[in-house]
């Protein structure tokens, strides 16, 4: 893996600022076609927004209600694309929508889901039906209430691993991946940016060249531009916390449940990592520094208020067993609601000089168009790079994903196959956290003991070497919390431990 750009390789096509899902996903398309790229991020790769998503590939089902078409058609043909690209880490989901007679009537929420289910080209997945909460098995956990409802199709992403794979496939490409680097300046001059840029363990300065600068900075997208005078836009971010809390299995079966809410907002349900169920979210402004939110009082209450409206048993705050939360850096177009600011993206390119796109909004679900559109306003500005290949990632997998046919069940068949003497367990959670990978990550082993430490639960020894080899995991969190969600299934001390042992690693590799 590479750390640090090769001797003399100065000088870059593009060089993008942040490690979210945005700019990971310009890095990889950017290197693709063949330009010299490299990413700085200034922690970990999905560190803040891209890792507190509430892990859908969706259209936004209430988006449609605020007529927001073109956003909702986009993200249902990139929820396709996206599932056919990484089959391993994303998967179809079957959601369940109860009736609230004194909410949304029955024939506007049937319109809605006839919408979803033909502007957005759907081949893949079922489409939307009305089901029979009586004798659903997804009504046995609801209030008798809730007799009748609607089920459609959307798909479930593991959002920090999507963020890592792309950085990956970017770095196969030949980009540099640089993190734990902050961006500390930026100069244009008549061809090209000086990108200042810091280490933060070293505390080593340097300035490295490009010919243009993608800001896919996130919450500090601003911050970045306000290194430079030169570019200003006409709004700027806003943003918007979502918090999410995790609870103990509310239900039975593998549904998820989107409940209407009495202020126009949505909730989910999400059965989550075999044990837990994941609800959210929220929508809060954000005036401080992005990275110190943490889960308030008043959103647990609120979500808990929520979906004790739907479900027999009601949750409480202290049923909470973790809770997570993440700022949205949403495009600033001055609506009064902070739930109704727009989810889609808005790309701003400088007018003259070397270009510098600066990424405003979108979602976790449109990131691969939006990483298209920024790489295709940016080539024509820069004439030296005549040759950059076209887009590509249209139809291409990501590490892991080229699983024959996309057909995951028929994948992990022929690995059981293969691993006979990997327990049930521990292949499930390699086969989907890593697709084809896993060949690497088992290389050379034939035995549960050649995995080597056992750290507890269902991480080993290899799983952390591989992720520290080809995922850039340097501490115990990036592993237990963004790489995987083991830390939910671990004791707390697991993570002073792990990183003891993970520190001694990079000494002796150092």
């Amino acid at each position: 893996m590479t750390d640090s750009p090769s001797d003399g390789a100065l000088d870059y096509d593009v060089v993008v600022i942040g490690g979210g899902i945005n700019g990971a996903g310009v890095a990889r398309d950017a290197a693709g076609r063949g330009l010299r790229v490299l990413l700085c991020e200034q922690d970990d790769l999905a560190r803040y927004t891209s890792s507190s998503s509430t892990k859908l590939i969706h259209g936004g089902l209430r988006y449609l209600e605020h007529y927001d078409f073109k956003l909702v058609r986009h993200a249902l043909l990139e929820r396709e694309v996206l599932l056919r690209s990484a089959p391993h880490i994303i998967w179809p989901l079957r959601f369940i929508l109860p009736h609230h007679r004194d909410l949304r009537p029955k024939w506007l929420i049937r319109l809605g889901l006839f919408l979803y289910d033909h502007i957005g080209g759907r081949k893949l997945l079922p489409k939307s039906w009305s089901v029979d909460l009586k004798k659903h098995v997804s009504g046995e956990a609801l209030k008798d209430d809730f007799t009748a409802g609607f089920e459609y199709s959307d798909c479930w992403v593991q959002d920090s691993r999507l963020v890592v794979l792309n950085a990956r496939d970017a770095a196969d490409k030949g980009a540099d991946i640089l993190l734990q680097t902050t961006c500390t300046d930026l100069t244009a001059a008549d061809d090209h940016w000086l990108v200042e840029i810091r280490d933060n363990n070293t505390e080593t300065v340097r300035t490295v060249k490009s010919r243009s600068v993608v800001n896919a900075a996130g919450p500090w997208v601003e911050a970045v531009q306000n290194l430079q005078e030169r570019n200003k836009v006409e709004h700027g971010v806003r943003l918007v916390k979502g918090s999410h809390i995790v609870v103990n299995k509310l239900f039975d079966h593998e549904y998820t449940y989107i409940f209407q809410n009495a202020d126009n907002r949505v909730l989910f349900a999400v059965p989550y990592e075999h044990n837990y169920t994941l609800l959210g979210t929220t929508d809060i402004e954000v005036t401080g520094d992005p990275a110190s939110v943490e889960t308030e009082q008043r959103e647990i209450d609120y979500i808990c208020d929520a979906v004790s409206q739907y479900f027999k048993k009601p949750v409480n705050a202290d049923d909470v067993v973790w809770s997570y939360t993440g700022v949205r850096p949403l495009f600033d177009d001055a609506a009064a609601n902070a739930s109704k600011v727009t989810r889609d993206y808005v790309i701003h390119l400088s007018e003259s000089g070397p270009p510098l796109a600066s990424i405003f909004g979108g979602k976790i679900t449109t990131f691969r168009k939006l990483s298209e559109e920024v790489v295709d306003m940016i080539l024509p500005r820069m004439p030296e790079t005549g040759n950059a290949r076209g887009a590509w990632t249209a139809s291409a997998t990501l590490p892991g994903g080229d699983i024959p046919n996309a057909d995951y069940d028929a994948f992990v068949k022929t690995k059981q196959h293969q691993y006979p003497w990997l327990p049930e367990a521990l292949l499930a959670d390699y086969t989907r956290n890593y697709g084809t990978t896993i060949d690497t990550l088992l290389d050379g082993a034939s035995s549960v003991a050649d995995l080597g430490v056992h750290f507890g639960g269902e991480l080993y020894e290899a799983e952390v070497r591989h992720l520290m080899h080809n995922e850039w995991a340097r501490c115990a969190d990036d592993i237990l919390w963004r790489r995987t969600r083991k830390g939910l299934h671990l004791p707390a001390e697991t993570s002073s431990k792990l990183d003891a042992w993970m520190q001694t690693a990079l000494a002796s590799v150092a």
